[in-house]
């Protein structure tokens, strides 16, 4: 088939060759870079957070009364729900991974106003928060009982030792092999503080943190506060179990003070995705309309052109040509002007993903994603021109002696 009298031919209805070529390359640019968003959306939503999310739920204890004692409700609750026979550890803290609030300081390797900091998410907890969040130390040791202090809302101080993610760890002191375990950091410019662990990974409350979600640091201290959290692993299976148990144990023990809030760490998860979820919905929906009013363009002008050309394909028929040839012809037209349109597009669709890497920090696309979108998309023009080219294959002979 030579595509020399094919151009020539459309050529005379330029508007139509127009149109189907901006249609595929506003198409191909739009689609490539969709999915590049929601696969770097979709890899966010499937980042670990470091937590035994199966096994574990957190909740809320607000204190109302006049009389209500911060510190002696803290050490009774966690008696109580380290008590009930089916939960593997329990920790009083200040916040919970991906919970979309808690509290964040700056790490400095070097003491000094002047020395830039790196951010991170800090949580308050005691020696049994490895044990609660269902991590293991990759390096050095975990805290011990007397390690814990206990610190008001009002004070400053930060004891002398800490945790901290390997990915904190490793942006603190790079290309070192212990991890920064038995060195110093400072915090408020220069308050020393020493690594003490490491764990493998733990995000902070922020699932969208541009900081750096796996920054995190614990320190062990109990925060007094009349609004505190608790966060519960529980034996596998035994979750659904003891949310509600425990819940009421706790409403019960302390009548100066409400429980609320009480969410399982996949319900947690779900809520600090929400808005990646929906722009997955969004962009799916996107692409799939696109590439739907893409082929209905493409199968609508073939029948137009179809339907002008009738009395010429006709003639054609009656000159010899099978109907294998006028179908081959249609299909070879639309795969010409749609491969020119899938050039373009692929051309236009890398300068915006380019722009957008520079402007909004997107993602780039993985390099074969071109080829296979392109490909998707010549075969998607082949599918939508087909039926049209089916029944202009199908126009007899005869309808060359017809006057119109």
């Amino acid at each position: 088939m030579e595509f020399g009298p094919i151009w020539r031919a459309a050529l005379r209805n330029k508007t139509g060759v127009v149109l189907i070529v901006l249609q595929v390359a506003f198409t191909m640019a739009i689609v490539i870079n969709s999915i590049a968003i929601a696969k770097d959306q979709a890899q966010d939503m499937s980042r670990p957070s470091g937590v035994d999310e199966n096994n574990t739920f957190h909740l809320q204890s607000s204190g109302f009364a006049a009389d209500f004692k911060s510190r002696l409700t803290i050490e009774e609750d966690l008696r109580l729900i380290r008590g009930q026979s089916g939960v593997v550890a329990a920790i009083h803290t200040n916040s919970v991974p991906l919970s979309g609030s808690g509290w964040s300081m700056g790490l400095k390797t070097t003491p000094g106003a002047e020395i830039e900091s790196t951010p991170t998410a800090i949580y308050f907890v005691d020696e049994q928060a490895l044990d609660t969040y269902g991590i293991a130390l990759i390096a050095g040791e975990n805290f011990t009982a007397s390690d814990v202090t206990w610190r008001d809302a009002s004070q400053n101080g930060w004891g002398t030792q800490i945790i901290v993610s390997k990915s904190l760890a490793s942006a603190l002191f790079p290309g070192d092999a212990t991890l920064g375990v038995g060195k110093t950091v400072y915090i408020n410019d220069t308050e020393p503080l020493t690594i003490r662990g490491v764990v493998e990974r733990l995000q902070g409350p922020w699932s969208g943190w541009d900081e750096g979600v796996e920054h995190t640091t614990l320190v062990p201290q109990h925060m007094l506060a009349s609004a505190t959290k608790y966060l519960i692993r529980t034996e596998p299976g035994r979750r659904n179990e003891l949310m509600p148990a425990i819940e009421s144990l706790l409403a019960e023990s302390e009548k100066g003070r409400i429980v609320r809030d009480m969410r399982s760490m996949e319900e947690t998860r779900e809520r600090a995705y929400e808005g990646n979820n929906a722009m997955l919905n969004i962009l799916a929906t996107a692409i799939v309309i696109l590439v739907a009013i893409t082929t209905l363009g493409i199968a609508g002008l073939t029948s137009f052109n179809v339907t002008r050309r009738t009395k010429q394909i006709g003639t054609r028929r009656a000159l010899g040509a099978s109907r294998k040839a006028i179908l081959r012809y249609f299909l070879a037209q639309n795969l010409l002007f749609t491969g020119i349109g899938v050039l373009i597009g692929a051309a236009v669709g890398v300068g915006l993903n380019i722009v957008m890497v520079n402007a909004f920090s997107v993602a780039r696309f993985d390099w074969w994603l071109l080829p296979v979108a392109m490909v998707t998309m010549l075969v998607i023009g082949q599918l939508a021109v087909l039926l049209p080219a089916r029944r202009a294959a199908a126009i007899p002979p005869a309808i060359a002696t017809r006057t119109i």
